[in-house]
């Protein structure tokens, strides 16, 4: 298993974001719950509404198959969103 953060851009469309917030947050939960995803929070002070997300998976398509299935991809609320895998050395996502 590998660390991947994953950068969420969603739209502009702020009543389209909030009105599938809910959906999405409920969703993430399901994947903390099955431990795939460590941690997850939108950014604080951007120009744009935007979040950073913590999956540990297998790989990088396996959490690409999550983000498809994501309420704000299926609604259309997410614009763009990239994957890295990433490598912790130190903190409490080290090994």
């Amino acid at each position: 298993m590998a660390y991947y953060v994953v950068q969420y851009l969603y739209v502009t469309d702020a009543d389209l974001v909030a009105k599938t917030r809910p959906d999405h947050r409920a969703y993430l939960r399901t994947l903390v719950d099955a431990g795939t995803l460590k941690a997850s929070g939108p950014y604080v002070g951007t120009e744009r509404d935007s979040a950073n997300l913590i999956f540990c998976a297998g790989s990088a398509a396996e959490v690409k198959q999550a983000i498809a299935a994501d309420p704000m991809s299926v609604e259309g609320a997410l614009e763009s969103f990239t994957v890295t895998e990433w490598n912790p050395i130190l903190g409490v996502f080290a090994s």
